[in-house]
């Protein structure tokens, strides 16, 4: 038993299961939204949540395969479980295809067209890994990759496209893509030596942060039209003034000369805007069913 406990604790740390809190939140507030013109059972739920998992499984499974060789010469990512000899490659592509699989399946159990979408899904998520191989903005490509997950939910609850919620994904891009940047700051030097690109190791430091201030400010921009477009409420006027607040302390705890907060900047205040993002959708949506 302790075995089993251990390798699901490795394969945890691994993917960095406990990084969902940056995306799903999105999912789960454009599937609020969407019960505005389609009704939302907990069937429906559940399986988006097993998509959700699937999906973002895979994708940081197959990112660990893709990045073995350099995660193995990085002094940051040495410990990581594939290069440190923790979980093998062949267990590593078994764990991509078993989740690959998960999220087909959910895709079928939601709907066609979203079993339809499921390949292509996958496809841009994995081509992920190697953006950084041609481009500096692969930043930008990995804000776009989990930015489908609002759009995917809005489908799978109301079974089709609605321009309004691309305002919730195009935060999320923004979002994503401008911390991305300041994390990818840990290691331009490592970037530049082995012929990776980002935008901190091709601009230098003082110019991704201001690239990454400049998406933060589309970032609450995008956030302030999801109130306009979709009507909302007091609940969530009250979440922006917040979450404008965590933008600002997010770049007020690193700077290109003091990177020491890194990880609070990274996983605190951005998990707390995700989730608040979240709970002043939900809350107003509440409120307005009462």
């Amino acid at each position: 038993m302790s075995y089993v406990l251990d390798r699901i604790s490795a394969f945890g740390r691994m993917i960095k299961f406990s990084h969902t809190v940056f995306a799903l939140p999105f999912a789960l507030a454009a599937v609020v939204l969407a019960h505005r013109e389609s009704p939302v059972t907990l069937n429906l739920i559940f399986w988006i949540l097993v998509a959700m998992a699937g999906a973002r499984s895979a994708a940081m499974g197959f990112n660990r395969i893709a990045d073995a060789g350099f995660d193995a010469q990085n002094p940051r990512t040495a410990d990581r479980a594939i290069p440190a000899g923790g979980i093998s490659i062949t267990a590593s592509w078994i764990f991509v295809i078993a989740f690959s699989a998960l999220f087909v399946l959910a895709g079928a159990m939601i709907s066609p067209l979203c079993f339809l979408l499921s390949a292509p899904v996958l496809l841009i998520l994995f081509s992920y890994s190697y953006a950084k191989r041609f481009t500096a903005f692969s930043h930008l490509y990995l804000g776009f990759a989990i930015s489908l997950a609002p759009v995917g939910a809005w489908i799978a609850v109301t079974g089709g496209f609605d321009w309004r919620i691309l305002h919730l994904s195009l935060g999320l891009l923004t979002y994503i893509a401008g911390f991305d940047i300041l994390y990818a700051c840990q290691d331009w030097e490592f970037d530049k030596k082995m012929g990776l690109f980002s935008i901190p190791s091709r601009f230098g430091i003082k110019t991704a942060f201001r690239i990454s201030a400049v998406l933060h400010v589309l970032t609450f921009v995008f956030f302030v039209l999801i109130f306009i477009v979709f009507d909302m409420g007091i609940f969530y006027m009250g979440t922006l003034v917040i979450i404008g607040g965590l933008l600002i302390l997010e770049h007020r705890l690193v700077s290109p000369r003091d990177m020491t907060h890194i990880q609070i900047a990274f996983f605190h205040v951005n998990s707390a805007i995700s989730i608040l993002l979240f709970l002043g959708i939900l809350s107003d949506e509440l409120i307005k069913g009462i």
